[in-house]
């Protein structure tokens, strides 16, 4: 299994239509094949006669509710990006899961991710979507029932790998990753998944070098924006076209990591062996 956390975003129709693999349509009801899970909450908020399957854009609506119902909640960085966007893979040579491992799957990774935080009466609305084959997303709202902020922890991505690790050998799915985790045998990383594990750490959007670096950019971007003057704000304008490029490297970075660690691993060819007579006369020969 490959996590992967995506850029967070102020709305939850486009992470939606990238999970669904189509466009968010309102007539589109979606049932509990393609939302295996979402936040334990969500039961007691609906009632007993209300309709059993909500449209795609009723389910978008209500990720995106929090944010009119905290009109000021906003993250350290002051932005009122809220939408959080986790894929996860599986191997290609995976079996096909049932609804209740992709639901006990989603479950395990939104608590990983902190998102779902047991006992916890308000934490954070979410939902996962199974709609692709070999592809889990979870979607959630990172503001709060009570309308504070939901912090992801720093190592984000070494919680998601770890959680990888664990359902992958809970489930007996093939391991993307090799790792010594608890009970699997250690095993070399190849040169390729090495090389893998480099990009994603490059490019993970939580804890990784270049999200940094667009953070402290994105900054001044924003402090200068708020001196007066043209200069300032067309130096704004061209560091926010910096770390708009710095994403796309970013997202780059990460899809060349999926297609490395999804590549079957490849035989060395190894060259026949000469009969004797034709070694003979290759020593002989001048």
């Amino acid at each position: 299994m490959i996590p992967r956390v995506n850029e967070r975003t102020i709305g939850a129709h486009d992470p939606l239509s990238e999970a669904l693999g189509r466009s968010v349509m309102p007539e589109e009801g979606l049932t509990e094949h393609t939302i295996v899970a979402y936040w334990p909450a969500l039961d007691s908020y609906t009632l007993d006669d209300e309709q059993a399957t909500w449209s795609a854009v009723q389910w978008a609506d209500h990720l995106e509710d929090p944010l009119f119902e905290n009109p000021f909640a906003a993250s350290p960085r002051g932005d009122r990006h809220a939408i959080a966007h986790l894929d996860v893979r599986l191997h290609p040579g995976d079996r096909d899961l049932t609804g209740a491992e992709w639901a006990e799957s989603a479950h395990r990774f939104a608590r990983a991710a902190g998102i779902e935080i047991p006992g916890d009466a308000n934490s954070c609305r979410w939902i996962a979507v199974q709609a692709k084959p070999g592809r889990l997303d979870v979607i959630a709202n990172l503001i709060r029932l009570d309308g504070t902020w939901q912090h992801p922890p720093a190592d984000l991505g070494r919680r998601l790998n770890d959680e990888a690790r664990r359902i992958e050998q809970d489930l007996h799915l093939l391991p993307v990753v090799t790792s010594d985790g608890p009970g699997s045998p250690r095993r070399t990383p190849t040169a390729a998944t090495q090389l893998a594990t480099l990009l994603t750490q490059l490019a993970d959007e939580q804890s990784g070098p270049l999200a940094t670096v667009r953070g402290l950019i994105e900054h001044t971007a924003h402090r200068l924006a708020r001196q007066a003057g043209a200069a300032g704000s067309e130096t704004a304008h061209r560091l926010e076209l910096i770390a708009t490029r710095l994403h796309h490297v970013q997202e780059d970075l990460d899809a060349t990591a999926g297609r490395i660690a999804a590549q079957p691993r490849l035989r060395r060819a190894v060259a026949p062996a000469l009969p004797a007579a034709a070694r003979a006369s290759a020593r002989h020969a001048p």
